[in-house]
């Protein structure tokens, strides 16, 4: 699958939300051809650069998403809100001539579905907690607090990590994994 790619400093997972602004041409130009085709672009968290600007490098894996509002915002800028649809693989990338970046991806295969240990249950109480603030509310996730995906793509999402953190936990495939990093991650920033 042949796809635009947005790099960003931010992350987000399957189900999770993220509002953008838009002002570069190649992204509008982007936005107008997603809408056009119905069709949805990856976002993936820059390893170096700016999002701004000519030149980014990224990580490999990121995520399909799909625009599911849009509107013009008080500052004039165009504002949009993407969901996560799949986990991909960039498998080739390149950049257009118009300074877009795309590139060939793969689907990841879809992570199992488990319920969240007893002995993870703080983790489901630190994202209602996070879930409480206005801007996360008003995004209207839906959020499965049993379920172990859930719970820990949107920690992952959320949680004031660097970088590559938050991308070692996107990588992981395996949602109880997840759960026990964050876990000793929370621990850690706790005592930190």
């Amino acid at each position: 699958m042949n796809v635009p790619l947005f790099p960003l400093n931010s992350i987000v997972l399957p189900r999770g939300r993220i509002p953008l602004q838009l002002f570069e041409p190649r992204y509008i130009d982007m936005l107008t051809r997603c809408l056009k085709e119905d069709r949805g672009f990856v976002v993936v968290l820059l390893r170096e650069g700016g999002e701004a600007g000519p030149t980014a490098t990224f990580y490999d894996i990121g995520t399909y998403v799909r625009i599911i509002d849009f509107q013009q915002l008080e500052n004039g800028l165009l504002g949009i809100t993407v969901e996560g649809a799949s986990k991909v693989s960039v498998v080739r990338s390149w950049q257009q001539d118009d300074g877009l970046n795309v590139g060939d991806v793969e689907c990841l295969v879809e992570e199992v579905e488990s319920e969240v240990p007893q002995h993870f249950s703080e983790l489901p109480s630190v994202l209602r907690a996070l879930f409480r603030h206005p801007v996360i509310r008003d995004l209207n996730m839906d959020i499965d607090y049993g379920d172990a995906r859930d719970v820990g793509w949107r920690l992952t999402e959320l949680l004031p990590l660097d970088k590559q953190e938050k991308q070692k936990l996107v990588e992981l495939q395996d949602p109880l994994e997840r759960l026990s990093r964050l876990q000793w991650l929370l621990e850690a920033l706790e005592e930190g």
